[in-house]
């Protein structure tokens, strides 16, 4: 690999990770994910009262939408707006972990 693509790499990666929550509040959002997201969206995501939150019913769904989804909600549905609790980076590292193929594993389950 050429030096100068290894340096934007290591920036990119680097950023990514400024980005990201502290590992604690990380685990706190997964519970808050599961627990409270999974009592309208189905304890593993598949879906109850709201839609399912599984990469493959996200395809297509951009991070923006769904970022501003969980920040202001949906008026008219259950869809509470969680911006009251939820900064904007947490959101969007929330939808990351959404997005990703293998559902969002907290670290205390087996």
């Amino acid at each position: 690999m050429r030096p100068v693509f290894l340096i934007v790499l290591a920036l990119i990666s680097q950023a990514s990770l400024a980005d990201s929550p502290p590992l604690e509040r990380q685990q706190a959002l997964l519970e808050l994910l599961h627990q409270d997201c999974g009592s309208c969206h189905g304890m593993t995501l598949q879906g109850g009262l709201g839609p399912a939150l599984l990469p493959s019913a996200l395809e297509g769904k951009s991070a923006l939408m769904l970022t501003a989804t969980i920040l202001q909600g949906r008026p008219g549905t259950a869809m509470p707006p969680w911006s009251s609790l939820l900064t904007q980076q947490e959101a969007e590292w929330l939808v990351t972990q959404l997005k990703q193929p293998a559902p969002p594993q907290d670290a205390n389950r087996h």
